[in-house]
């Protein structure tokens, strides 16, 4: 094991660090612009020994900011950015594209092993208006240099304050067949465009829209020699199934989804959970690696 170290921006970021290499830094006070959904987001994510595994604002999907959470379709709303899919319309540009703002960290908990932190946010339409209260949970642990890792947890409560229900849906809820992205989403570096996908039950990319415990994407890196691999754990869900949102070709990306083929129809007061595990990984891992990362018990 090595020692977690933490350099806070006040305002801005926190920066987390393993030795000389700074594994990941979580961002909730950047200016964003509007078109772009601002939210708070994870990048640079880097492994260990420092190859950057996550993209931004790459120049398809400027609104691609590393690991954040984010929703397309809300009641006619896009609090994920960018343009919105209308059946019949295609991907147009509208005044909808909502934020998810920062308001305070309740807990950030670090004893040099790990570092929990704990956020409050509100989902504000582009409007104005406040629909969601989100309470956010980050784990940063199992730090294990010997083999190269560590784990990225994030959960998400998310309440309903709109005084209406609320529609939680994808662009595939509203008519595009395998674009059921929303929820915690990753988009990875260009260079790991073309990786390996893996799932629990063999499935390489195929598995678009197919519900598993987990997958394994692995590519190589370009600025350091070697290879990089990404274990997502689907993990829960109070409300719908989650299923795999991931693309190797054009692009990098994967989310479980919890509402890929169907709609949450969320009521005013009620809360939506959602909880995920991301490993990042030196070396190209196996099912072998996967299966004894899983098998061992979280400090």
């Amino acid at each position: 094991m090595s020692k977690l170290t933490v350099e806070h921006q006040h305002g801005h970021s926190l920066g987390l660090g393993v030795g000389s290499v700074e594994i990941l830094r979580y961002v909730y006070g950047a200016d964003i612009p509007q078109f772009e959904a601002p939210k708070p987001y994870l990048h640079p994510i880097r492994t260990l020994s420092g190859a950057l595994v996550s993209g931004y604002r790459p120049w398809d999907h400027r609104w691609h900011k590393g690991l954040q959470l984010t929703w397309s379709h809300v009641s006619g709303e896009n609090f994920w950015g960018g343009y919105s899919y209308v059946h019949g319309q295609g991907y147009i540009p509208l005044e909808n594209v909502g934020s998810m703002q920062h308001d305070a960290f309740e807990i950030i908990d670090h004893d040099g092993d790990e570092l929990t932190l704990t956020e409050d946010l509100t989902w504000i339409t582009q409007g104005g208006e406040k629909w969601v209260t989100e309470k956010r949970r980050i784990r940063v642990h199992r730090i294990d240099v010997e083999k190269g890792s560590y784990t990225i947890d994030v959960a998400s409560d998310l309440t309903n304050i709109r005084g209406a229900d609320l529609e939680l849906g994808s662009p595939t809820t509203a008519g595009r067949e395998n674009a059921g992205y929303t929820g915690w989403f990753l988009r990875m570096g260009r260079n790991l465009t073309g990786g390996k996908v893996l799932t629990e039950d063999g499935l390489g990319p195929e598995a678009m829209g197919t519900p598993s415990n987990w997958l394994l994407y692995t590519g190589q890196n370009d600025d350091i020699d070697g290879d990089v691999s990404i274990l997502t754990v689907a993990g829960t869900s109070s409300q719908g199934e989650l299923k795999w949102f991931v693309r190797n070709d054009p692009i990098p990306v994967v989310a479980p989804s919890p509402a890929f083929h169907d709609e949450i129809i969320l009521p005013h007061g009620e809360t939506l959970n959602l909880a995920h595990r991301f490993v990042i990984a030196d070396g190209a891992w196996t099912r072998e690696n996967v299966e004894a990362y899983l098998g061992e018990q979280d400090s």
